[in-house]
């Protein structure tokens, strides 16, 4: 028989006191007041004391109210039957679709024992030349997305949820602008995407618990699909958020502040959710891709810091495209040896070659003189930019690759590249082609 508490010793902000037993850390409970019954869920235990973060906010609760706790943590629906359907933090439909109460999950579950995983060993290929070439994404991976306020990250997600060649996208989507929210929605819509997706949005006028349940409602979900075979992508935006709300509560329930204000146990809070990507040896697959906004573009700011050390690499977005200096797929190895034989050929070469462009255009700016070398440099290095790293070029691997060895055909003779006389003669355009590029 469950058990009403009238005994709500404190109200701050939207945390609420309460002098209870046997309650559980994450649990559900109900606070029934005069304007109707709403939701909350139990942050912490000290003793007797269980702080409670209220789902809609404390607006409206007094002291005497009632509170019955539901001994189970969150839970959501599961199955084929939230493809195609958009929610909000807590579960609940934005589509005007029915609600689902079948097939109900827990959330926030421990990662998946290690000795179900597999070495990572299979690429996820987005039509992206900066990702699938020099970059490339392995299954089970957790990427964070480096970049800063202004820069076209969430566009750069949608691209990725409507390119990659998964069977299952989970977008968890947390402080968002209500704009971002239908830039997402008519974006899956508009490329089919939106029938093998499923949407989680918490925008910025929305409770801030949502906001914390977020990726581990995406994450519950797509776990269970994993296990039933599914090779499910998570893209989550923006982590930042999710940290500023964990520091937003640590305040309300006057935690030690740490590093600039942020709770302690920022790093666990962070793993936690990032360990679970996964590979299963005999089901599915979970990977993570989330952006993580920097202020101030300060790579040491307490968030991009612990991420840096949870995460496998990172893809840093700078000045609209993917900086190939910043990024770094620390799998990229497991997976590019078995694509194409050129293809770490490519990879080096070319990026070898743009750092020299990078330097020959320090020295450009400071007036030296251009050798016919440097010449050669600078006009690479603009095919480069244009043909390989805008984020506008949409093309599969092996035409990426292909489009690599043409850039360098138009630019360089084969000696100049360094590359092994095998490759050249197997995949080096001959004389008489046409140079796609020539002006």
């Amino acid at each position: 028989m469950q058990k009403f508490y009238t005994n709500i010793n404190q109200i701050v902000g939207d945390v609420i006191t309460v002098d209870a037993k046997n309650a559980g850390n994450g649990e559900l409970a109900q606070v029934f007041t005069g304007r109707g019954t709403s939701l909350a869920q139990v942050i912490r235990l000290d003793g007797k004391k269980v702080f409670l973060q209220v789902f809609a906010g404390s607006r409206g609760i007094s002291t005497g109210d009632k509170v019955r706790f539901l001994g189970h943590p969150m839970r959501i629906a599961s199955g084929n039957m939230l493809l195609g359907r958009i929610f909000n933090g807590s579960g609940i439909p934005l589509d005007n679709g029915p609600h689902l109460s079948e097939n109900l999950i827990d959330i926030g579950g421990p990662p998946v024992n290690p000795v179900k995983r597999i070495i990572p060993n299979k690429m996820i290929r987005t039509g992206i030349p900066m990702i699938d070439v020099f970059n490339s994404l392995v299954v089970s991976q957790k990427l964070p997305i480096f970049s800063i306020a202004g820069e076209p990250y969430n566009e750069l997600l949608a691209r990725i949820g409507t390119q990659a060649e998964v069977d299952i996208i989970i977008l968890g989507g947390m402080g968002l602008k209500y704009d971002d929210y239908l830039f997402f929605r008519d974006t899956l819509e508009e490329h089919g995407a939106l029938s093998h997706s499923i949407v989680f949005m918490h925008t910025a006028a929305d409770p801030v618990v949502e906001c914390l349940l977020v990726p581990d409602i995406s994450l519950a979900v797509a776990e269970n699909f994993a296990l039933e075979g599914k090779r499910v992508l998570v893209l989550l935006t923006d982590m930042s958020n999710f940290c500023d709300a964990l520091k937003e509560i640590a305040i309300t329930m006057q935690q030690i502040p740490s590093n600039r204000g942020y709770p302690g146990d920022l790093y666990s809070r962070l793993a936690a959710r990032y360990e679970k990507a996964v590979d299963f040896d005999t089901a599915g697959s979970i990977t993570i891709l989330a952006v993580t906004t920097m202020p101030g573009d300060d790579v040491t700011h307490p968030i991009p810091d612990n991420t840096g050390y949870i995460t496998e690499g990172q893809f840093y977005l700078k000045n609209g495209v993917i900086e190939p200096f910043g990024s770094l797929s620390r799998l990229k190895q497991l997976v590019n040896g078995k694509t194409r034989d050129d293809h770490r050929t490519i990879m080096d070469t070319m990026i070898q070659l743009f750092a020299s462009y990078r330097e020959t255009q320090e020295k450009q700016a400071m007036g030296f003189q251009m050798s016919t070398w440097d010449m050669k440099l600078l006009k690479y290095g603009k095919l480069f930019e244009d043909r390989m790293m805008s984020l506008k070029v949409n093309i599969p691997l092996e035409k990426a690759l292909d489009l690599g060895w043409e850039i360098l055909h138009d630019c360089f003779s084969p000696e100049e590249t360094g590359i092994k006389k095998s490759m050249v003669d197997k995949y080096w355009p001959k004389k008489n082609e046409t140079k796609i590029f020539s002006r």
